[in-house]
Parts: C-alpha cells; structure tokens; sequence
C-alpha cells in the first residue's frame, strides 16, 4: 500500500477511535449529571457537604459504593441484562451491601447528635445567615465600675447620688460634680465626706446640667450631661432616690441618735390604765419598735389585739440622719401574717419642710410593699432639750407636720400625726392641720383634749401576750 494512503487511513482510524471515546465520555457525562466523577463519589461529596460532622458517614457510604464495585465489575448498567447467575448474584450482594452501608451511615448520623446533644431538626448552617456571628464580642464591663448619677431637687436645692451599676452609693472617692447653668456658668462641689451624695443649696430655680468629676477609674453609664430643673417650691411629692440615705443602725451612734422623749408619760396623772379597755365601738391595738424587741405576732393576734401602729425609723436628733428602725421589717410581716391590721410611724427630727419631705419619702419607701389599713404618722415630740428640731417655733413645727402629711397624702395614703395633748395644744397649730389624722397620748383614766382625734393611746405600761416588755395600748375609734 502506498505510504501516503497508509497515512490517510492510520489518521481516519484515530479521529474515528476519538470520536467513539468522547460519545462514550459525553453519554456518561449526561448520565451523571453535572459532575465528571463516578456516581458513588457525588453522593459521597452531597452527603459530605449537607451536614457538619458527617464525614464519618460520608466514608462509610463511599466504601459502600467502592464495595459495590468490586464485588463484580461487569455488573455495571451496560451488563444489567445478563443471565449470568454469578453477576447477578454478585450485583444482589454489592446492592445488599449498600442498603447495609447506608443505614449504618443512619446509626453514624443518629449517634453523631446524641453524643454532641444536637438536635436533628436544626439547621446545622443557621449561623451563615447570621451576619454578625463572627464579630468580636464585647468584653463584659465590671458593674462596681459603671456609674451613674442620680439627681433630684425638692425646693431650690440639688441632690446628688453617685450610684454604681449594682445600685450602691460609690464612697470613698475624690468625686466633684460640675454644676452648669443655663448661662453657661458653671460650679464645681467637691463631695467632702467622700460619701457618694452631695447636696447642694441654696440653688436659684431654673434649668442645669450636671456632670461627674474624678471618676478616672470608672466608666459613666452615659457619658451625657444630667439635666435638671430646679424647683422653686415645694410640691409634696415623693422623692425618689431616698432610698440612698437612709441609713442602718450599724452606720450611726444610736445612742446618740434615737433620742425621743415620752411627753405623754411627763403629763400622766396617774391614773390610766394598762389593761385593755372595754369599749364595743373601738378597735383595740398596740404600737411598738425596737424597744419592744423579738414579738411574738401570732400570740398578739391570738389576745385580740386588732391593729398594730409600727414605727418604720427615725430622723438622728444630733446629726440628722434618716435611720430604718431594725426591728421594722420583722415587725411589719410579723404583723401581717399573724392577721392584725397595720400602719406605721415616723419619729422626725426635722427643722424645715424640705426635711419633712424627706421623712415622709422614707416612710412610703419601707412600707411600699405592704399593705397599711391604718395612717402613716408623723410622730413629733421632744428629744431631751437636745434635739435638732427641739427649739422650733409653733409655725416651723406645724408647716414640717403639714409637709409630711401632704406628701403622704399625695401617694395615696392617709397622713396622720402623733402627738401629747400639750404638745397638741401649745406647739403646733391645729386648726392648719385638720385635714388629717389625730392620734392622742394621754395617759389617763379618761382622754380631756377637746380637738378632735381618731385614736388614743392611753398607756405605754401596758402588758400583751407575745411581748416581753411595757407596751403602749391604743383605742381606735374609726374602723379602717
């Protein structure tokens, strides 16, 4: 043969070889899908890529396949109608083999969310669509160190609490708050006593922005300025952020302090009584404090005792301070749960109105979360001769019970005051304070005062089961 034509046919051989091996490789192309590789490696790599941490099951099903391959080779789709028992059989076994493999993948899977307690339901890939999965997360900030400034004003004067992010006064530090007005001028007020409260007064009335100083250490919960507006006069309302000065007895010199005087048992005549007396038309009651120590409530409820008047603290006779009677909070839920009715009373020591705001805002801060069916009294009387309230003039101390009551009245409680009949008659004004409720001492066989009253104690001698000590007895004649 001419080696020209030689040539010519050995080229057509191969284009023709070419073609037939490309049809071949495109019809298993098509047959597969997408993918250029061998069926049972798609699965493996779909399997591999649908859940995170199947990779053990992912092998398991490619050794399944492979397995399925090896058991017979000719057992293919090309040879799947041949009669040959042995291929048969064998391509039964390898698609046995695969069933097998593929519900031990199954077991895998199962296995693989009750060791790592996941759940199957759960979209393993959930947090791609979150965006802000991979941002850094903030470091927690200490709450002892973030601050916050609490302000507040009852009557041309500004109050100021340091308070930390566990609600605490901050004491201790070199703070000084910068006081700005609204011309621009600005004041600083050192906190002295390094207590975390600062008061500020007198203050002209009108609008103020308040900043904190010396707080290098600490961060501001907001960085912005605290405005205010400082009031001209009283409005008798609540305030607030008492809360953070009223005091315990571990603070203070309690001896020094809680210096009351019974006027009533100065101007006893002798002749009361300390048993309960009898009179269908009164409610009969105690009232007690620290002096009267543990009490056991229910043995009071169990000798008929209806109501109980509780003294919730008192205003420090030396150095002003809001001090919470320690027995006050026993005393009260005692009270309650035994089922005897109760009220409350505060010992002030208060030299102007704005103190007796003060007070009064101590007292419905304690007994908020109870439930009174009898008045909130303010109970004034001496404090030896020493007491910082003990000079007032009759005008003073009467606006200083108006104040109380009015601010106690305006948070929905009933006001009263407490008071000795010569302490009623000759240092306050009563016909400015009718509006609220009297209760008497006098300590005698029969009350004399000729004002109007809605209880009587009669005796602080008298003796209650449940009580180890002298307790003062009460009528009351309004049923509340």
């Amino acid at each position: 043969m001419d080696s020209k034509l030689k040539r010519k046919v050995v080229a057509v051989a191969v284009v023709m070889v070419l073609l037939v091996v490309a049809t071949v490789f495109g019809a298993n192309y098509i047959k597969n899908g997408d993918s250029l590789l061998p069926k049972e490696e798609t699965v493996s790599v779909a399997i591999t890529d649908t859940e995170n941490g199947k990779n053990r099951v992912s092998q398991t099903m490619s050794e399944a396949v492979a397995g399925t391959d090896n058991s017979n080779p000719s057992s293919n789709g090309a040879d799947s109608g041949n009669n040959n028992p042995n291929q048969n059989t064998n391509g039964a076994n390898a698609g046995n083999n695969l069933n097998q493999s593929l519900n031990g993948a199954n077991a895998g899977t199962n296995n693989f969310y009750v060791e790592h307690g996941l759940d199957p339901t759960k979209d393993p890939y959930a947090y791609r669509k979150d965006k802000d999965f991979f941002d850094p997360i903030a470091e927690e900030q200490d709450p002892g160190k973030e601050l916050t400034l609490l302000v507040s004003s009852v009557e041309k004067d500004l109050r100021v609490n340091v308070i930390d992010g566990l609600g605490r006064l901050v004491s201790g530090q070199d703070f000084s708050i910068k006081v700005k007005d609204s011309k621009g001028r600005s004041h600083n007020y050192k906190d002295g006593d390094k207590d975390g409260s600062v008061y500020i007064a007198p203050v002209e009335p009108g609008d103020y922005e308040l900043s904190l100083k010396g707080a290098d250490d600490y961060v501001l919960a907001d960085a912005s300025d605290v405005k205010i507006s400082v009031k001209e006069q009283l409005d008798y309302t609540i305030i607030d952020d008492i809360s953070f000065l009223i005091k315990s007895e571990d603070e203070i010199d309690a001896k020094a302090e809680d210096t009351a005087v019974n006027e009533a048992e100065q101007d006893s005549d002798g002749t009361e009584s300390n048993q309960r007396l009898t009179d269908e038309d009164a409610l009969f009651g105690i009232d007690v404090s620290k002096w009267n120590m543990e009490i056991d409530w229910q043995a009071v409820a169990d000798s008929g005792v209806d109501f109980a008047i509780i003294r919730c603290g008192y205003r420090g006779s030396s150095t002003g301070a809001l001090v919470e009677d320690p027995y006050f909070k026993k005393n009260i839920e005692g009270a309650e749960a035994a089922g005897i009715k109760v009220g409350i009373y505060f010992f002030t020591q208060a030299v102007n109105p704005v103190e007796a705001v003060e007070e009064a805002s101590m007292a419905l801060a304690l007994s908020k979360q109870y439930k009174l069916a009898l008045p909130i009294f303010i109970d004034t009387e001496g404090a030896g001769g020493n007491g910082r309230a003990d000079g007032l003039d009759v005008e003073t101390r009467t606006a200083v019970c108006e104040a109380f009551c009015k601010t106690i009245e305006n948070a929905g409680f009933n006001g009263g005051i407490y008071a000795s009949k010569h302490w009623l008659e000759h240092n306050l004004t009563m016909d400015d304070l009718s509006d609220y409720t009297v209760w008497l001492a006098q300590y005698s066989k029969k009350a004399t005062y000729e004002g109007e009253y809605a209880l009587w104690q009669y005796t602080s001698a008298g003796t209650v089961d449940g009580i180890e000590t002298r307790v003062d007895l009460n009528m009351c004649y309004m049923d509340y």
